[in-house]
């Protein structure tokens, strides 16, 4: 029997990831992307389920008892996932804000999982709290999943969508959002998976009001201007990193407002003018995002209380700076102990990837790092897209230096999530930097991926377990 026809050939059989990567890429991507999310995150809810006994901490089992000893049987699996700071994501949806440190606590999630009216149908007061959980980490996967596939869309914008090389470089981008360091707490009931969702949704939009602009459509670039505030607004109130992204609109409005002064009062250009308003418009409106939950608290202990607070004398009075130094101990430099030392060196992989994804960003331009994936009929458009990406690098920065003078710094791992400039860093390390040259940026690459989606799973352990760090 010949059986030469049944052995694969050569020239059928792929011989780089690359090759492997794109031919998935290209025969449904989402679908693909979909099997591999579902299947990383059953992983991770199997690691979290299946940790021995509550660790060394009870919060979790305590605050559930006031559902009831017969409902916990119910609930002992997602009990599991309520640890940290969803213990507070979850109490206050279920209370309101009772103690004045609770607003530390995004305002927007806490709201979210408050008043999504479902979970108390036909239910009890007395199961309230098991339902919650159960809706909070129902809600953070599907956001997860979400937020994947607008970054697939997101990246294709940027990169392009010509070849075999962009479809895989969407692709890839896609999947290192799967596998993020963040892992379990974007399956957990925390903020950062509808942050993530939000905030790429905002710079998606964005840029196509960037390119909406390029196209000569004055009018959509201007609704989607405001569109984008109004969702980057949303990602602030879930998280208030999410102001770092109203610098897209900083870095516009001061390109803007440079351009009509160096054109002088004679040559005024109405549309330079409309531009600018739409602009300033779009981050005054992500700054509600600020701004609002603060008035609320503002009014509650200061204006309406019997015994004002001291935060409230003070010369900008914010309720979540006060909390953040008065009770979490985070200010300047207030986290550089011996004793957190450790934790540095948690976060420090991730600061090394924002940093130097943000500084390339910022010093290079897009053909010297993604050369492989740029087609000629993108070079109109390649000033456009690289000054998208010093927007994102300049919001990025800016996270990076504030966790490491200011934040509890491993916290980074999970915060960065909804970031997408240092996924493309990473995917460009799969490119050498010239054709026909080897650099070893590819084993650079594998080494990256496998570390992030090890970490993960350790993390899935600790944070089962509720063990640090988190």
């Amino acid at each position: 029997m010949d059986t030469s026809s049944t052995k694969p050939r050569t020239a059928d059989v792929p011989t780089t990831t690359w090759k492997q990567i794109s031919r998935l890429a290209l025969f449904h991507p989402v679908l693909s992307l979909t099997i591999l999310f579902w299947t990383w995150k059953s992983l991770l809810f199997y690691i979290v389920v299946g940790c021995p006994g509550l660790g060394y901490d009870t919060s979790s089992s305590l605050l559930l008892q006031k559902a009831g000893a017969a409902h916990l049987h119910m609930s002992s699996g997602l009990l599991k996932f309520v640890r940290w700071d969803s213990l507070y994501f979850i109490q206050i949806a279920e209370r309101d804000y009772l103690f004045e440190q609770e607003w530390a606590f995004g305002y927007g999630y806490t709201r979210l999982l408050s008043n999504l009216p479902f979970y108390f149908n036909g239910t009890g007061q007395e199961n309230r709290l098991a339902y919650i959980a159960a809706v909070g980490v129902s809600i953070s996967h599907i956001a997860h999943f979400l937020s994947v596939l607008v970054l697939h869309r997101l990246t294709q914008n940027v990169f392009g969508t010509k070849g075999n090389v962009h479809q895989a470089v969407s692709f890839i981008a896609a999947a290192l959002h799967v596998i993020s360091p963040a892992g379990v707490f974007l399956s957990a009931p925390y903020a950062e998976p509808i942050f993530s969702l939000l905030n790429m949704v905002g710079y998606y939009t964005y840029l196509s009001a960037l390119f909406d602009e390029d196209a000569g459509r004055c009018l959509s670039r201007d609704v989607k201007f405001i569109v984008a505030g109004i969702t980057l607004m949303a990602a602030t109130l879930v998280r208030s990193n999410g102001i770092l992204s109203g610098c897209l609109f900083a870095y516009d409005a001061a390109l803007g407002l440079a351009k009509i002064v160096s054109q002088g009062p004679s040559n005024i250009n109405i549309q330079n003018i409309r531009r600018l308003c739409f602009v300033i418009m779009g981050g005054t409106i992500v700054s509600l995002g600020i701004i609002g939950p603060q008035y609320l608290a503002y009014k509650d202990y200061c204006i309406t209380a019997t015994a004002p607070r001291p935060w409230c004398k003070q010369l900008i009075p914010s309720i979540y700076s006060w909390v953040q130094t008065h009770y979490w101990g985070v200010g300047f430099l207030k986290y550089w102990t011996v004793s957190n030392l450790p934790l540095f060196c948690v976060a420090s992989p991730m600061l090394v990837l924002l940093f130097q994804s943000s500084r390339i960003a910022l010093t290079k331009t897009l053909t010297e790092w993604m050369w492989p994936v740029l087609h000629d009929d993108q070079v109109p458009t390649i000033y456009l897209r690289e000054s998208f990406l010093v927007r994102l690098a300049i919001a990025q920065g800016l996270l990076a230096i504030l966790a490491v003078t200011h934040y509890h710094v491993q916290i980074i791992n999970r915060i960065s999530s909804g970031y997408p400039l240092w996924y493309w860093y990473i995917l460009s390390l799969a490119f050498e930097p010239r054709k026909g040259v080897s650099s070893g940026r590819c084993d650079l690459f594998h080494a990256v991926t496998q570390i992030m989606a090890a970490y993960a799973l350790v993390q899935a352990v600790l944070f089962g377990s509720f063990l640090p760090p988190a």
